[in-house]
């Protein structure tokens, strides 16, 4: 509430740069106005298919959200009850505000974001249980049995920190002596990657840049007809939703595009930088690495770590193993 421009008071000069000149023409110039923004959001929902499990396959819709240029929102007055001063204040406050620092971390998390609960498929959190007073601090990698509101929607037990963090440094720590294994799995990575478009990328952003230019084309040609007498009001709204639509959908495509491709160049720099500090390091250098570097590295490896009955499931950049514990 406090960021919303809905509470803050704006003046008529202020709120008329904002609106049409049709909505400011009908503004009283001793009034303030709060801004309601509309058409921030682009949405697109697009049905998938996805292996059932039984050989067959299912179709669900997935929608994507992306946000708007901030010249495409839509302003629209609404009464302003706040005073200036006070929504001033209290943004003031905010912005000032800083969080207390942790002047007690127990402790540094490696697999914290690395490590997947088998039973609900989300990332597992952090526990810390003490006893006898506090004096003994017992640490867990747990899951999340409530996180539908339900009982027994997660059926995974807690994780010890300390085994499973030796179990997969262990791993990882062995596989940085083999440069070429992580070569060819971070190359494996970007391959996936590269390919998980049809088409290509660059032929893809071609065709949606297209798109919006014969949008915009027949957005003028439209309005022209319109002026001619040759179409009406109605019409012409019609005409342009639909012009709205498929520029929204050309806009939210080319905006995964520009994702799919920041998505590659991090995998190319995470793999030169392996390569670079982390690969053939002698040992001490390696086993000297605190935890927020360890899981630095990780999240390089793209590593991911899922409990199993006779110990961790790893995955990343490399070939698919099991360790135990």
């Amino acid at each position: 509430m406090v960021t919303s421009d809905v509470y803050k008071p704006h003046t008529h000069e202020e709120t008329s740069e904002l609106v049409s000149s049709e909505v400011a023409a009908v503004l009283d110039p001793t009034c303030e106005y709060g801004v309601r923004w509309w058409n921030r959001q682009a949405r697109k929902v697009r049905q998938v298919s996805e292996p059932d499990g039984d050989g067959g396959r299912r179709y669900r819709k997935r929608n994507a959200v992306t946000m708007r240029d901030r010249e495409e929102w839509i302003a629209v007055p609404a009464p302003a009850y706040l005073p200036r001063q006070l929504v001033d204040q209290a943004r003031a406050m905010m912005a000032a505000h800083r969080a207390p620092e942790r002047t007690r971390l127990a402790r540094g998390w490696e697999l914290r974001g690395i490590m997947r609960c088998r039973s609900c498929g989300v990332l597992m959190g952090t526990h810390t249980s003490t006893y006898n007073g506090g004096k003994k601090a017992y640490y867990y990698y747990k899951g999340h049995p409530g996180r539908d509101y339900r009982r027994g929607t997660c059926q995974q037990k807690h994780v010890r920190a300390e085994q499973a963090e030796a179990v997969v440094w262990s791993f990882v720590s062995g596989l940085l002596k083999d440069p070429a294994r992580i070569r060819a799995g971070m190359e494996r990575l970007i391959e996936q990657e590269r390919n998980g478009r049809n088409g290509g990328p660059e032929r893809e952003a071609k065709r949606w840049v297209e798109r919006i230019a014969e949008c915009d084309r027949l957005r003028r040609s439209y309005q022209d007809q319109q002026a001619a007498g040759l179409m009406t009001l109605d019409e012409l709204r019609e005409r342009l939703g639909e012009l709205e639509d498929t520029r929204s959908l050309a806009l939210a495509e080319m905006e995964v595009l520009a994702q799919h491709e920041e998505r590659v160049q991090g995998l190319e720099r995470d793999r030169d930088a392996l390569l670079e500090s982390y690969a053939e390091a002698v040992p001490d250098a390696l086993d000297g690495l605190e935890p927020g570097e360890r899981n630095k590295l990780y999240r390089m490896l793209r590593l991911e770590v899922t409990p199993s009955d006779d110990g961790y499931a790893v995955s990343g950049a490399f070939c698919d193993t099991g360790l135990s514990p």
